[in-house]
């Protein structure tokens, strides 16, 4: 390190609005000493470029094209199942999520993904919410000549709530594989 760096320098430097480190950078000096001096001054700490920022400004840093139209995710992902995951302002939001709020102006309800094929794609026409899936899955249930669901599924469960689709658009009730899961669990715990 430089520590031939002059004070009027580091001062003048610091007057500028740059960061401690960027003025450690550019002048190769001590960054305790540029902090040091910066409080000695009672000049505050200048915002982060990533703070001054917006969601989607940073949504947007963090992607990058891929063929068919696609978004990749370059930034940060969950450590088990490599989901994409973005910190924002001490807060975690899904990609995805932010992607249809790009394209719709309206938070996500339920899940948000994508099922173009592209694993953890974030293009915002790619992505959809619960009820969008639901409404799309519902009509290519009807366009294969499915019939409507009925209200209630075997077990009495209600589908207006409960009643979900596969890609497929076949029809399945949500509480009642939400019960097989925890029955399989609990069986499995029980040996």
């Amino acid at each position: 390190m430089n520590q031939n760096a002059t004070r009027p320098q580091i001062e003048a430097a610091l007057r500028q609005g740059l960061s401690n480190g960027a003025v450690m950078r550019a002048l190769r000096c001590d960054k305790q000493r540029v902090a040091r001096i910066r409080a000695e001054l009672g000049l505050p700490t200048p915002p982060r470029p990533e703070q001054t920022r917006t969601l989607e400004e940073k949504w947007r840093s963090h992607t990058r094209p891929a063929s068919g139209g696609h978004l990749e995710w370059t930034g940060e992902r969950a450590s088990n199942s490599a989901t994409p995951v973005m910190r924002y302002k001490e807060r975690c939001y899904s990609p995805a999520a932010v992607a249809f709020r790009i394209k719709h102006g309206r938070d996500a309800v339920g899940q948000t993904f994508a099922e173009c094929g592209f694993k953890h794609c974030v293009a915002p026409d790619h992505v959809d919410d619960e009820p969008g899936r639901i409404r799309v899955r519902e009509q290519l249930r009807y366009l294969a000549g499915g019939r409507e669901r009925k209200p209630n599924c075997v077990h009495g469960h209600s589908q207006a709530e409960h009643g979900r689709y596969e890609p497929d658009g076949t029809a399945y009730c949500e509480a009642c594989k939400a019960e097989r899961k925890r029955g399989v669990r609990q069986a499995v715990t029980a040996r």
